[in-house]
């Protein structure tokens, strides 16, 4: 591939090179095993002696194909897909934390994200302190323990929108030992590449844009390979693995020690791993990734203009609004503003409820970010599990209506949203 390749060029060419004869389209490598010709090839691989693909519960061609397009789009060294974008974000973190160890996140989070850390890993003994996005360099400091492991944020939060100051946490966790992840779902590699201001480790939904339309579940970890592990806080990379021999990673495997150690322990144990078809239905979307988010973006933005003058209309959000306090870190971290707004009714929950049930077009479903527009009320959906307190910091409230803005025609959104607004 070349690397002077542009990101559109990239999100078409990259990933499957085929040879001669081969097909022109990434092939879907749907078979379990693969054939070798000696037993001590095939103890090579399970000993990490030598790379290839003998097992698809731990790698396959096909999402060898959409793990490689990945990396070259978020420029990582290398990406692991997952069965969920659940998945990413859940061993991100256990990639790196232990039983009695703690990390930080942002309570600008995806509301299903901050059930499991606050839920789901303090059953495993693992501890996390939330901060708001807007927390100063000094009061982050203050959070932070010998036993702290990570900082985790979102790019675009979802569904609060805040835009994470990537170089704030970035510097922080740099000075601290320690690596920051960044889940880039709602921004995907075209808006935003977190890697380029400081983030060590990207996950994504691969469900939302970079499938993008709402045909396969799937996750993705993609590795810098630019922290150090060596510094002494991560004994799992720097020390022997007795369940492969001893091996080191950091020293055996350098600037891909994470996503190999993510790979061979934990999707080797937990079967998590993407499927071979739906790693092809995502890289089949993403070849239109910049045409699509294009799309999304511009008519978010003229949705977003429209219902901010509409008198029914009591708050919108979006961070393209000049008028948004998240408008200038838009500007610096994206290209775009994204797909995803949300705004509230005059009338509070009840009107809402009146606009989603009036809608003809846009369709009420618990999804965000393909093709089609779609609209959901987060309080009673995504954020359910969370009480109001935990709702309210993770920047929902009663009455937002939550859009994903889809890739119709403008007017016809614009519309089926007016006329929904008639009937409150």
């Amino acid at each position: 591939m070349d690397q002077q390749w542009k990101i559109e060029t990239r999100n078409v060419q990259a990933g499957w090179q085929p040879k001669k004869g081969e097909p022109r389209v990434l092939p879907i490598y749907q078979s379990t095993t693969f054939r070798y010709d000696t037993a001590e090839e095939v103890a090579d691989l399970f000993d990490l002696k030598t790379s290839g693909h003998f097992y698809s519960r731990v790698s396959n061609p096909t999402v060898a194909g959409f793990e490689e397009k990945l990396a070259s789009l978020d420029g990582g060294v290398a990406a692991l897909g997952t069965a969920a974008g659940h998945t990413a974000c859940m061993l991100s973190v256990l990639n790196i934390c232990t039983a009695g160890d703690h990390f930080i996140a942002s309570t600008a989070l995806y509301g299903g994200t901050l059930s499991m850390f606050t839920c789901t890993l303090k059953k495993l003994g693992i501890e996390v302190t939330l901060v708001a996005p807007e927390i100063s360099p000094e009061e982050l400091r203050g959070h932070i323990r010998a036993n702290t492991k990570c900082i985790f944020g979102e790019t675009l939060s979802n569904p609060s929108l805040k835009v994470l100051d990537i170089e704030k946490f970035a510097a922080l966790a740099h000075e601290n030992g320690m690596p920051l992840i960044v889940d880039n779902t709602l921004a995907t590699p075209y808006l935003c590449r977190p890697i380029d201001f400081g983030a060590d480790i990207v996950v994504y939904s691969a469900t939302k844009y970079l499938d993008g339309h709402a045909v396969s579940v799937g996750g993705a970890i993609v590795d810098s390979g630019k922290f150090d592990w060596s510094g002494g806080r991560f004994p799992e990379l720097t020390e022997p693995d007795p369940s492969y021999h001893g091996v080191v990673y950091s020293q055996q495997f350098g600037a891909q020690a994470y996503i190999v150690k993510a790979r061979v322990q934990w999707i080797r144990d937990s079967g998590a791993y993407l499927s071979p078809m739906n790693a092809f239905l995502i890289n089949l979307g993403m070849e239109t990734l910049h045409l699509r988010m294009e799309c999304h973006s511009a008519n978010a933005l003229a949705l977003a203009e429209f219902l901010e003058k509409h008198d029914k209309v009591e708050w919108v959000n979006y961070p393209g609004l000049p008028a948004s306090p998240e408008h200038d870190r838009l500007r610096k971290y994206l290209k775009r503003g994204s797909g995803v707004l949300t705004f509230g009714v005059r009338g509070g929950m009840k009107a809402g409820e009146k606009v989603l049930n009036s809608l003809k077009m846009a369709a009420v479903v618990v999804h965000v970010a393909d093709v089609r527009t779609s609209v959901l009320h987060p309080a009673s959906t995504t954020h359910r599990q969370l009480s109001v307190e935990q709702q309210r910091e993770a920047g929902v409230s009663p009455e937002m209506v939550r859009v994903s803005v889809g890739v119709e025609h403008i007017d016809d959104i614009i519309a089926d949203f007016a006329q929904a607004l008639e009937q409150v």
